[in-house]
């Protein structure tokens, strides 16, 4: 087991700089990273530039085949140190989390456990044999086979809100499967997205020039769908912006991997228990200030029911206080910039304006968002339209089934969806006609496991998948092989 080091993030190390073929200077100068809570400033790296992109593919594309080459168990083996050295250092890491993401410290300690998770299931995947034997039909006496190999160099772009986690799992699943990585993370988010993974890689022995950490602005993601040398684009965000990551990642003729957004809906059946759908519907629109893809965007609940779930909701929000969760002792922390409270601000007073009912919060100061809770919520709505990404408890009645499947689709969103209902049958039946990457019965659907395939329809991704059985489909390629004993003349 790995020893903890007590200065593993040494910021002498790496301040002002990127991490490519070693910790060097930026092109770019330095940026600042600042706590959302309060602003303050935690610490300078270095900005890259789309000429340092391209150092750092071509870099790459150099040592790839050897990395490619390299058996399973060595790329596990050192996959599995990498999940060690991280919670290892957990004491030290978390705290850097909580400053720079907005993060409660159990969010934070549980992000690190998930990712070295996401780590040893990619590790325990590089194990796997993926090669097939085929039958061969035209009777040419030949062996047939097809055979996995990966893309070459994948570009990762992350995001903010969970920066270790939704970056180490693609970045592991690439590395895992032969691939080498250039990663860009959120310039907000950039010692949690990217100086820890390139730390961890670095003392587990990754082989020098496998991984490249830039952290830039968006000209440099505009330069990793571009560059020759990267065969895939691996992208976590926003829709907007993944719309156009395809759109150039298609023009270039690369594979695109696309997790985006969702406005997912939670279903509360009329044989609901409502003390336990309110618990449930209050940390899947909550955790994290709602800064989560898979959060529970959309409450759908019978006509009779609603009053019932919005007090209880409201008094939930009552008793979760929000503040700086590096010296406070809070529920909620702040959102990842105060202009994004002032558009969620916005939401609310235009549901209000509309005949919706404020029970509790709405209004933000600075960048803390208390828990909110909006009910008669209808379509038309920005509330009920628009992926919200913030602490928002949105509900919306329905008459019965049918009517909240139809108002559930009604977003062209497809990510996540969930169920709560007393007849387990009918709940899943219910959920099984709504459109959506991930379903769950009688749960919330801020969900996710290094085993499952995870993605999105719609606006919610291209239909990939990330984790699970999809690294190997995502990451890699089909080879089909034919051997003949001996070469035959043709007619000609």
């Amino acid at each position: 087991m790995s020893q903890a080091n007590n200065d593993f993030l040494d910021v002498s190390r790496w301040t002002g700089k990127i991490y490519s073929n070693g910790w060097v200077t930026a092109q770019g100068g330095t940026q600042t990273v600042t706590a959302p809570a309060n602003g303050a400033h935690l610490a300078d790296v270095g900005r890259a530039t789309p000429d340092d992109l391209r150092t750092a593919a071509a870099a790459a594309s150099l040592v790839q085949p050897v990395w490619e080459a390299t058996p399973g168990a060595e790329r596990a083996k050192i996959l599995n140190k990498a999940a060690e050295i991280l919670q290892a250092n957990a004491d030290e890491l978390a705290p850097w989390i909580v400053r720079e993401s907005g993060a409660t410290a159990p969010k934070a300690a549980n992000e690190i456990a998930h990712s070295a998770g996401f780590i040893r299931a990619a590790a325990a995947a590089a194990l796997e044999n993926h090669n097939t034997t085929l039958k061969s039909v035209d009777g040419r006496n030949a062996q047939e086979e097809m055979i996995r190999v990966p893309h070459g160099v994948v570009g990762v772009i992350s995001a903010f809100n969970f920066p270790l986690f939704l970056s180490i799992r693609a970045i592991a699943g690439a590395l895992a499967t032969g691939n080498a990585v250039v990663h860009k993370p959120d310039p907000r988010t950039a010692i949690s997205g990217g100086v820890i993974i390139a730390r961890i890689f670095e003392e587990a022995g990754l082989p020098m020039g496998l991984l490249h950490i830039i952290s830039g602005g968006g000209d440099v993601g505009a330069a990793i769908c571009e560059d020759p040398n990267i065969a895939m684009v691996s992208f976590t965000g926003s829709s907007a912006v993944g719309a156009k990551v395809g759109e150039a990642c298609g023009r270039n003729l690369k594979k695109v991997q696309l997790e985006l957004g969702g406005k997912n809906a939670m279903i509360v059946l009329d044989d609901a228990d409502m003390d336990v759908a309110a618990s449930n519907c209050a940390w899947g629109a909550w955790i994290h200030q709602g800064q989560v893809c898979i959060a529970a965007g959309l409450i759908l609940v019978p006509a009779a029911k609603a009053e019932t779930l919005a007090a209880a909701l409201t008094a939930k929000a009552h008793r979760l206080p929000v503040g700086d969760p590096a010296t406070e002792q809070c529920a909620l922390g702040p959102l990842i910039v105060e202009a994004e409270c002032k558009r969620i601000e916005a939401i609310v007073e235009d549901a209000v304006a509309k005949g919706a009912t404020l029970h509790v919060g709405g209004k933000a100061k600075g960048t803390m968002f208390p828990a909110t809770v909006l009910s008669g919520v209808k379509p038309g709505m920005r509330a009920f339209d628009e992926e919200i990404f913030g602490p928002v408890a949105v509900i919306a009645s329905f008459d019965d089934d049918d009517h909240a499947v139809a108002l559930a689709k009604m977003s062209d969103f497809g990510l996540a969806g969930s169920v709560i209902g007393g007849d387990v049958a009918r709940a899943r039946a219910v959920g099984n006609r709504l459109r959506v990457g991930h379903l769950h019965i009688n749960d919330q659907p801020v969900i996710s496991s290094p085993l499952a395939p995870f993605g999105g329809r719609g606006k919610s991704g291209n239909g990939t998948r990330i984790s699970g059985p999809a690294i190997w489909e995502e990451f890699t390629q089909y080879v089909w092989i034919t051997t003949k004993p001996a070469a035959t003349a043709y007619p000609f």
